[in-house]
Formats: C-alpha cells, sequence, structure tokens
C-alpha cells in the first residue's frame, strides 16, 4: 500500500498537521522536540528491511497509477495500457539534500553489494557492507489539545498524516483507568460477559529498580492476555504488586549512604536506617508505575499492593506461624550461603555460579589487589610415626586448612589401603588428624585424597556427618580468619591468610606444587565477593513433603506447565529438594516473629529456647506455658534477622487478595487462572508459591503456569548494567539519545570500572541513541517472541520494524476513512454480504485471521497472533485487496459493496489487534463510524472480541485457494517486467492452460490481475492456439501459461546488451561456486543452494534473449531500414 494519502482539506492552512497537534520537525530544536534520535545501523539496524522517507515531506505528491509508456525506437507503443486514475500514487521525489544522500547511500550499497555478488558467495557470519539501512529520523507529531487526566482524547480532529507514537498514546490510558475498564466490578456489566473470572498477578518487581526489557516483555504477554479476556467478556482481574526486596534494596540504600555522606549502616541505628530505606522507596518506588502505564498495562491499580504494607506483612507473620504449628519451621545451625560484604545468608538464586577455566585473577570487595582462583595447590599431610611417609592432596581453598578435621580416601583405593586407620599430622597445627575412608571420594580426581574441611564446604559436612567429626568454623561473618587459627591468622582477611598460609608451607618443606585447575566459582550476585559455606543459627523450611506435593500436582495434570519441557527440570528439583533457610541478617524486611526467651541461669548444655507468635504478648503466653514461668518474669528478645524476600513473595498470589482473612476478592479470584513469568524464576518463586499455597490455603495458588525465556540483546548477551545494554523500556518508546543514557549509568550505581566498560559499550551499540518506536511496536516485537522456544534475542531494529508496520495500519486507516466519506452509514456485520469475488476473499482472510488469533490465545501463542495479524494488515489488506479496490472506488459512483467491506475490515481487525496494540487501536477504532443501532462500546478496550463463530460465514477457503494462483499469476508477470525492465508501461497479458476448467479459475479475478500485475488488459487463450509472436513466456504451473506482450514496449537491442552484461556476471559466480569446495556440510547446503539459484537466473536470462531476439528478427531497427 502506497505510504502517502490525499491530504484532507484543513480549516488552517498555514499548520502543517491537525488542529490541536503539533509538529516537531526532525531538524528541528533538540530539547524542545524531544526528536527522536538518530541511530547508526551498527547501533541498532539488525533487521530493518527498509527505512521510511523522512516525514519532512509531508505534503507528498500524487501520480497516475499508470505514466505514459516510453517510446520504443521505431514501433507504436501498446494500445492495452490501463487508464490513470486519482487514487494512485507515488513517493516523494529526491528534491531534499538528505533525499540526495540517502539516494547516494542507495547507489553505494547497491555497488557494494553487487561487488560482493560477483565475489562469489558472503563470508559466513559477515553480512555484506552496507546491508542494513541507517534509521531516518521522523517527523514528531504531540496532541496538544487541552485535556485534562482522565478526560477522553478529543478524537473529531483529522489525522496526522503519519504515525506519530507520542500523538496516538497521549491522553488514552488515564481515560481508561478513571472510566474504571481495568476493573473486574465494570466488565460485568459489557454485554458478551460470560460470567466467568480471569485472574493473574503481575510477577512483583523490586520496589526500588526500575523494569527493564525482560519485565517489558512480561507485561507484554500478561496485557495481551489480559485485554483478550477482557474483550472476551470475563471478569478479569489483574493485581499490580511491588516487591521490597530485601537484599537488593538495602545494598542500594547503603551504596547510597556510602557514596553521599561516607557512612555504614551500622553507624545508624535500625530505625534510622529504616528510614533512610523508605524514604528511598518513596522518592524510586513510583518509577515502575509510570513504567508500567507507559506499556499500557491494563491492571487495576486500586488493588495495588507492596510486601512491606501492613496487610501483607500481617500475611507473612500468620504464614511463619502456621507453618511452625504445623512442624515445618525449625531452627538449627547448618551451613549457608554467606555474603562477607553483605554480612548476610543469601539463596540459593543470588549466587552465580562462574566457570573458570583456570588461573584467573579476580577484583572483589575489600581486597585492595586481585585474588587469584583456578589454581590447585598440593599439600602434604606426614603420616604420624612414619617420617617419610606422607599424603599429598588438592585444594583450591588453602585458606581453609585450618578447618580440616580429617582427610578422605575411598575404601578400594590401593594406594591408600596400607594407611588405613592411620593418623596424619596437620601440616599446620602438627595436630593429629584422622584418615578416613568413605566411598563418595573420587580416586581418579587428583591424589585420590581429599581433606575435610566440615564447616566450610556442603560435601564435606555431609563427609564429615556420616563419620562423627565435629566442625571447626576458621572463617568468621566478615570474611576474616577466626581466633581458632591461632593468633598468626586471627583477624586476617581471608584471601591475605591464604598467602600467608603457602608461605607457612613452603618454609616448612610441605608445598608439593601448584597448577591451573578449572573451577566453578560462587559469587554473590549482589556484592560481586565470593561467597563463603559458614555454619550459622537460622530458621528452615522442611520442604520435602511439600516438595512431593508440588511434583506429584505437576506429575498427575493438576498444574500445567507450559512450554512442557519444563516439567523435567520441575521434577528433578523437587526430587533433590533440600530445606529451605528463610533467616537473612539484614534490617529491611519482615522481621521474623520469633522470640528468644532469656533465662537468668541458663545450663551450659541446654539449647536456646525460642518460642514463636504472631505478636510478642501473643509469644510471651506461650513462653510461660513452656517455661511454667509467670509472663511478667519472663524476659524475651526478637530475633534481629529478617525473613528472605522469597519467603514474602511466595505468599504474593494470595495475601495480594486479602488472605488470612476471607475477604471478597480471595473468594471470587483464588486461585489464579494463570501465572506468567520468566522461565528463570520457575523454580525459585513459581516452586516455592506451589509449595506455600497449598499448604496454606489448601489449593494450587494457579492451575497453569505460562514460561517465556530470558531477553538477550541483539548480540545474545544476557541484560546487565555493567554491559551496559539494560535498557529501560520508554528509552525505545519515546527515543533517547546517547548522552541521556550516559547520564543514566552515572546516576546508577556502579563503580568506575563498571562505569567505563557500560559506557564503551553503550557508545558501540547506541552511537546515535535510540530512535522513538512507540509502545506499540514494542510490544507488538515482544510478543512476536512469546513462550516458546530458546532465548530472545531482542534489537531495536526489530521493534523498528514493528513501527513500521503501525505505519502501515496507520495510513490504512486513513485510506479507508477517506473511501468511507461523509454519511457513510455501515451495515451490520452479519448482514453484509460480498459484491465481487475480491471482496468475497479479503472477508474470508478476515475470519481466517480471527479464528487464527482466538487459536494463538486460547494456546497462550502469542506469535500465532502476531503473525496472523501482520500477514492480515500487511499482505492482505494493504498490498492486494487496497490495491486492487483502487481502480473500483474511482468509479461515479462509488459502488456499495467494497465501503461496507472496508469498514469490517478496519473494525474486526483493529479490535483483533487491540490486546497487542492497545494504543492504535483505540486511537483507530474511535474515528470509526458506530453501527446504527448497536450498543457501541465506549472503548475498544471493551469491545467485543471477534470470534471465529461469529464471522465463520465469511469463511470460503476454497476461494482463498483460487485466489492464490491469482497471486502466482502476480509474481510471476511482476518477475517479467523486472527482467524486461518495463517499469511504466502496462503491456497486455494472455493465460493459457492445455485444461480448460482451469482458467475459469481466472476469470473472476482479471481485473485485479492486471491491477496488481501492472498490466494492460488480460485475457485467456484457449487451449491448443499459438501465442502471440515476440510475447514473453512464463510457466505458472505444468499446465498454465502466462504471456506478456513485449512488442513495442521494449528496445531489444539495448536489452539484450544490458542482459548479456548481467549473465556475464552470474556465469562468474557460477564458475567460482563450482571451484570452490567448502570445508562444512552447512557450508555446502548453502552452496548448492546458490548453484540453484544461479543456475535458475541464467535459464531466465538465456530465455529472456531469446525472445528480445525473436523481436529483432521480426521487426528491424530503423538502422537496418
Amino acid at each position: 500500500m502506497p505510504e502517502c494519502l490525499p491530504r484532507p482539506p484543513h480549516p488552517d492552512p498555514a499548520r502543517s498537521g491537525p488542529q490541536g497537534s503539533r509538529r516537531v520537525g526532525a531538524r528541528g530544536p533538540g530539547v524542545r522536540s524531544r526528536r527522536a534520535a538518530r541511530a547508526h545501523p551498527r547501533g541498532i539496524m539488525l533487521s530493518v528491511r527498509s527505512a521510511a522517507a523522512p516525514l519532512q515531506t509531508l505534503r507528498m505528491p500524487h501520480s497516475p497509477l499508470a505514466s505514459p509508456p516510453s517510446r520504443c525506437w521505431g514501433l507504436r507503443p501498446s494500445q492495452a495500457l490501463r487508464r490513470s486514475h486519482p487514487l494512485s500514487t507515488q513517493s516523494a521525489p529526491c528534491g531534499s539534500s538528505l533525499s540526495r544522500r540517502n539516494h547516494e547511500a542507495k547507489q553505494k550499497r547497491q555497488r557494494e553489494k553487487q561487488m560482493a555478488l560477483e565475489a562469489g558467495i558472503t563470508p559466513k557470519g559477515k553480512a555484506p557492507a552496507g546491508s542494513s539501512k541507517a534509521w531516518t529520523p521522523k517527523e514528531v507529531v504531540l496532541y496538544e489539545v487541552p485535556t485534562e487526566p482522565g478526560e477522553k482524547k478529543d478524537v473529531y480532529r483529522l489525522l496526522p498524516p503519519a504515525y506519530s507514537p507520542r500523538y496516538v498514546e497521549a491522553a488514552w490510558y488515564s481515560w481508561w483507568v478513571r472510566e474504571g475498564f481495568f476493573k473486574p466490578e465494570y466488565q460485568t456489566k459489557l454485554p458478551q460477559a460470560t460470567g466467568e473470572t480471569f485472574s493473574m498477578c503481575i510477577p512483583p518487581p523490586n520496589v526500588t529498580g526500575s523494569l527493564h526489557i525482560g519485565h517489558a516483555l512480561t507485561v507484554a504477554i500478561q496485557d495481551a492476555l489480559v485485554r483478550w479476556h477482557r474483550m472476551r467478556g470475563d471478569q478479569v482481574l489483574w493485581i499490580p504488586g511491588s516487591d521490597h526486596a530485601g537484599i537488593a534494596t538495602q545494598a542500594v540504600v547503603e551504596k547510597q549512604l556510602w557514596k553521599e555522606r561516607g557512612m555504614r549502616r551500622h553507624e545508624l541505628s535500625r530505625e534510622k536506617f529504616l528510614r533512610e530505606v523508605w524514604k528511598w522507596k518513596d522518592e524510586k518506588g513510583g518509577e515502575i508505575s509510570e513504567q508500567l502505564q507507559a506499556l499500557g498495562a491494563s491492571l487495576d491499580w486500586d488493588r495495588e499492593c507492596f510486601t512491606m504494607d501492613a496487610g501483607f506483612s500481617v500475611a507473612v507473620t500468620e504464614a511463619f506461624v502456621r507453618l511452625y504449628e504445623a512442624g515445618l519451621l525449625y531452627r538449627s545451625q547448618q551451613l549457608v550461603n554467606w555474603s562477607c560484604t553483605l554480612r548476610s545468608a543469601i539463596s540459593d538464586i543470588e549466587v552465580e555460579s562462574r566457570p573458570l577455566p583456570g588461573h584467573t585473577e579476580l577484583q572483589l570487595p575489600g581486597c585492595p589487589t586481585p585474588v587469584s582462583f583456578g589454581l590447585l595447590v598440593s599439600v602434604a599431610f606426614p603420616v604420624d610415626g612414619e617420617p617419610d611417609a606422607e599424603v599429598v592432596v588438592g585444594t583450591t581453598r588453602p585458606e581453609t586448612l585450618p578447618g580440616d578435621v580429617a582427610v578422605a580416601v575411598h575404601p578400594d583405593d590401593s594406594r591408600y589401603t596400607h594407611l588405613h586407620g592411620r593418623q596424619l599430622r596437620h601440616p599446620l597445627t602438627g595436630q593429629l588428624l584422622p584418615l578416613i575412608t568413605d566411598s563418595a571420594v573420587q580416586p581418579h580426581v587428583g591424589t585420590g585424597a581429599v581433606k575435610v574441611t566440615p564447616a566450610h564446604s556442603p560435601a564435606d559436612a555431609e563427609l564429615g556427618a556420616r563419620h562423627g567429626l565435629s566442625p571447626l568454623s576458621v572463617i568468621a561473618e566478615d570474611g576474616t580468619m577466626t581466633s581458632l587459627c591461632g593468633d598468626w591468622l586471627q583477624g586476617l582477611h581471608r584471601f591475605v591468610a591464604r598467602e600467608k598460609i603457602m608461605s607457612a608451607l613452603r618454609e616448612r618443606g610441605l608445598f608439593r606444587g601448584l597448577q591451573n585447575h578449572p573451577m566453578v566459582l560462587p559469587i554473590c550476585s549482589r556484592s560481586g565477593d565470593v561467597i563463603e559455606y559458614l555454619l550459622k543459627s537460622q530458621w528452615f523450611v522442611r520442604c520435602r513433603e511439600m516438595g512431593d506435593r508440588a511434583a506429584q500436582a505437576v506429575e498427575s495434570g493438576a498444574l500445567e506447565l507450559s512450554p512442557s519441557f519444563h516439567q523435567k527440570n520441575w521434577q528433578h528439583w523437587f526430587s533433590h529438594i533440600g530445606d529451605w533457610c528463610i533467616s537473612r541478617q539484614l534490617w529491611w524486611g519482615h522481621r521474623i516473629p520469633a522470640y528468644l526467651v532469656v533465662e537468668e541461669h541458663m545450663k551450659g548444655d541446654r539449647e536456646d529456647c525460642w518460642v514463636v507468635g504472631r505478636t510478642e504478648t501473643e509469644a510471651r503466653k506461650i513462653a510461660a506455658e513452656l517455661t511454667g514461668r509467670s509472663e511478667a518474669e519472663l524476659t524475651l528478645q526478637r530475633d534481629p534477622d529478617v525473613l528472605d524476600t522469597w519467603f514474602s513473595s511466595a505468599l504474593f498470589p494470595f495475601a495480594a487478595l486479602g488472605w488470612p482473612h476471607e475477604t471478597p476478592d480471595l473468594a471470587r479470584f483464588y486461585p489464579l487462572s494463570l501465572l506468567e513469568t520468566g522461565s528463570d524464576l520457575l523454580l525459585f518463586w513459581v516452586g516455592r508459591m506451589v509449595m506455600l499455597g497449598t499448604q496454606l490455603t489448601g489449593q494450587l495458588p494457579f492451575t497453569k503456569v505460562l514460561l517465556h525465556s530470558m531477553v538477550r540483546d541483539g548480540q545474545g548477551r544476557k541484560m546487565s548494567k555493567s554491559l551496559g545494554n539494560v535498557l529501560d523500556p520508554r528509552d525505545i518508546i519515546s527515543g533517547v539519545e546517547l548522552q541521556v543514557l550516559q547520564e543514566k549509568l552515572k546516576d546508577g550505581n556502579l563503580d568506575s570500572t563498571e562505569l567505563a566498560i557500560a559506557a564503551a559499550a553503550q557508545r558501540k551499540d547506541f552511537p546515535h541513541g535510540i530512535p522513538e518506536c512507540g509502545t506499540d511496536a514494542l510490544r507488538f516485537a515482544l510478543c512476536s517472541h512469546g513462550a516458546l522456544g530458546g532465548d530472545v534475542h531482542l534489537s531495536v531494529s526489530e521493534v523498528l520494524s514493528s513501527r513500521h508496520f503501525c505505519n502501515k495500519i496507520w495510513n490504512a486507516l486513513r485510506f479507508i476513512l477517506n473511501a468511507l466519506g461523509e454519511g457513510f452509514v455501515p451495515q451490520p456485520a452479519e448482514e453484509l454480504s460480498p459484491s465481487s469475488p475480491m471482496d468475497a476473499w479479503i472477508l474470508s482472510r478476515l475470519a481466517h485471521t480471527a479464528q487464527e488469533c482466538e487459536r494463538g490465545f486460547l494456546a497462550r501463542e502469542l506469535p500465532l497472533i502476531t503473525h496472523a495479524l501482520h500477514h492480515f494488515w500487511l499482505h492482505s489488506l494493504c498490498d492486494v485487496y487496497l490495491e486492487a479496490v483502487k481502480p473500483v472506488l474511482s468509479h461515479s459512483p462509488h459502488p456499495q459493496g467494497p465501503p461496507q467491506v472496508l469498514f469490517s475490515c478496519a473494525d474486526v481487525g483493529l479490535r483483533l489487534l487491540a490486546p497487542l496494540m492497545p494504543f492504535l487501536a483505540e486511537e483507530l477504532w474511535q474515528r470509526l463510524p458506530p453501527r446504527p443501532g448497536s450498543n457501541s462500546a465506549p472503548s475498544i478496550s471493551v469491545a467485543p472480541y471477534p470470534t471465529t463463530h461469529s464471522l465463520e460465514h465469511w469463511r470460503q477457503p476454497a476461494l482463498e485457494q483460487h485466489f492464490s494462483q491469482v497471486q502466482e499469476a502476480v509474481q510471476a508477470l511482476r518477475a517479467l517486467r523486472a527482467t524486461y525492465q518495463l517499469t511504466k508501461a502496462r503491456p497486455r497479458v494472455l493465460l493459457q492452460s492445455s485444461e480448460p476448467g482451469e482458467l475459469s479459475l481466472f476469470k473472476a479475478f482479471l481485473e485485479p490481475l492486471a491491477t496488481l500485475g501492472h498490466c494492460g488488459a488480460v485475457g485467456l487463450l484457449p487451449p491448443g492456439v499459438a501465442a502471440p509472436s515476440g510475447w514473453a513466456q512464463a510457466p505458472l504451473s505444468d499446465t498454465i501459461q502466462v504471456y506478456m506482450e513485449l512488442q513495442g514496449l521494449v528496445d531489444p537491442q539495448a536489452h539484450l546488451a544490458l542482459l548479456a552484461a548481467r549473465r556475464r556476471k552470474l556465469q562468474k559466480q557460477l564458475d567460482g561456486l563450482m571451484a570452490w569446495t567448502p570445508s562444512g556440510g552447512e557450508e555446502e547446503t548453502k552452496r548448492q543452494q546458490r548453484l540453484s539459484s544461479l543456475q535458475l537466473e541464467l535459464s531466465k536470462l538465456d530465455k529472456a534473449a531469446s525472445h528480445l531476439q525473436q523481436l529483432m528478427d521480426a521487426c528491424p531497427s530503423p538502422k537496418e531500414l
């Protein structure tokens, strides 16, 4: 479809846009216009097929579809050319300097591409030079009609001449919210109400953070599903909320305190520090809501919750107490993941397992110099009583040597059989250590002997427990060595102590070597420090019983995981699940409702007495009953630790609805209908929600789980602040200059090294910033990936492609609205009957699209929907029907059928599009005239979603199949036109078939075939009749041939020379490929494909040359006369 349309009359000819809008030129003031930034092709253009013309050219010229044919030498032009009509258009001429530059750049790219083609095949992984096109800045149109927040947008003004996201997205969201369209109470009043409910919660993001593209994918998928259910007539509740994110938030605030005041949190009281955190939350917490609104998320904001709200805190305390009373919570001293920098236990999800290939130096917090890892140190343990005997063990952690309590070997390892039951001397202390045997030792790894350090290794803790070994804790909470190490090490940083221990081993002659050793190093994702395993008294959740129920729920089908391949990970995790440490040594979070009973005369062998209660009063009463003492004489100390953030977030599906109270929302919307989230949260969040939800409510918190993949950048890299590729969705929506991106990095909490790396990455990836793409384009691009498959590799260029699609839809609606004209009255959809085969075809395609969208939503496979919508709007409506119907609409008076069909395509097509592109759909749908006598919905967001059943009377699969052959004929005609370079002429065409019945398929579409093929009259040639001499020929199938008139339209002599030059180039490529021997199977496949393509092209050229030679023989040139 053409990109330009007749400009509607405007009362103010001096303005360049409709009243109430301001057009900001692409070369206008940078600050005032907030223009979309230019972008370098390397930075963003990875998949954009074309760059649209700059919108400085707003009054685009018009030309007839058929320009006068160029005169051929000595021959009469064809008399079968189509007459021109006023609705056809052409793109703006290259008049401006910018257009000239684009034209020159295009010529350069073509030259470079031709050179690459002549060189043979493009090298693997390398695109031809200049193959991507730069983004051309678009003019931004602003909506400036005075509209109070919550008021409906003025839709009675003329549409701007081109799509501008800022104009389209203005004012709608606040009106949707004020009207209550997102509330389940509103949806019960809809005419299409089904009486069913659909409930879902947003995965609560960290309150002090901001959303990135990964969050945007979650929002895009969830909102598409929610909007479809709402339009379908279901009573929909989508719950917004945010998580207090204990470790992340506290770390951010602590960094801020140090950066601004040079203070640590321990220099403040707990109460003062918490006030700082709440202050941070109040300042930064609203940013997430702004981002969600910018993304168009149709959340019920009146039900928003925060995990530290009073009501939610009650639910957390209640959950802890009930689990304790059920015997599923206990306090014990066990090994935990410990961050010495944070001085807190952390969860498994906050531990990054970093593989090291060998010797690697890392800069760690608190260490002035880099620390070496990936080295295996060999240490000798002398055998007691045998001066020359020793057992050599290898370790990557020599700093834990003071904590060794034994050396272990495999019982069947013959190298150590004679030492079974003997004792070894500790290489540092000289103390006697037992040599024990255990089948867990791997005899073929290293020397086959391992040191046993139960206090600092999970594997050693299990081994030590089997042999009754007492652990020795030699590393303290702050990462320094404890008093058990002796005065020479006590108080030293563990990695400083490592070097001192290595020196001592050398001095004592017990050092046996150092070698590279690949390993996996556990790193705290919050602080960057190496994780230590420390023995700590903590609260643990017994997970085995609850885990078995969660595994059984999936196995029985009661809980559905989609995609289904996640079931394997689910079952494996729950079959190996251990108890869950939920204590965190933080100040920000839900303080554990447990109290230590402090007795004046504690017995040395008596364990601490802990009680659990919803309040201190309740805990005191329980303690009195437990100890037999009066409440008044008891002293209670509340546990200073807080609960793991994952504990409170696991309660979100029911705590957000009012649990533990029996609220109407809990009764109506729990269990949730669906849980949609990233696959990386399957076990740590989804699994724990299932465990705690089933245990505390007696029901699964949801019955269906939809998981999407991780979002990576266009280069396949994980999103990381330190890489500079973490993007705020608003920067893609509104566009942003590179300078602004760099300033955002400086406002963050990156250290100087991380900042330099991230800034350099941004300058490389976005050298000219990010262009304005709009919310609808971003959502559509994200949903096109959906939930299935591998990681989502998203580039800004892909979003730009979706913006071009938005522009196509925009221009299509401007054309349709112009075609409808004043006073148009739509027919009811059920009464619309197509008046021509083309009308019937597009309505059948529309019904098929509705069927595909319904299938996609029911299966929750959004790529099916985006593909169906893209194909309908772009390839069926714009590229085919609108082009074919233009000559029909040029007739006077206008026929009645096509306008009614155009209206239905717009109305139904926009409603199909609305869940994915809510702003564009609303803006355009509001401009359509209402159907008479219908109870029209106030917003497309609550209008009925088209169903397969409602449109099945339009479906004609046989007709679509017939028209596909017409489209093949169109492609053949366009290929012939290209071969003979018929840029302006409209040649006559004949179709011939050896099967008489086949031609009847084309009779109904002869006029559209001529229009779409840019040809003159199209006729049917009876079987057996010879084709006119000199006409070009192309096969459509084994039985159908198409003939195109050439005589009088082509200069054979000149064109033969062009064909010969082209043939020489292709032959050179073919010879090069024939002589080239590829190295791999994939390259050989590509070579064969290229060979076939070249041979086919050469065959076409030879055939064309033969036709041209026939023309020359039949009609000599004027020079020969």
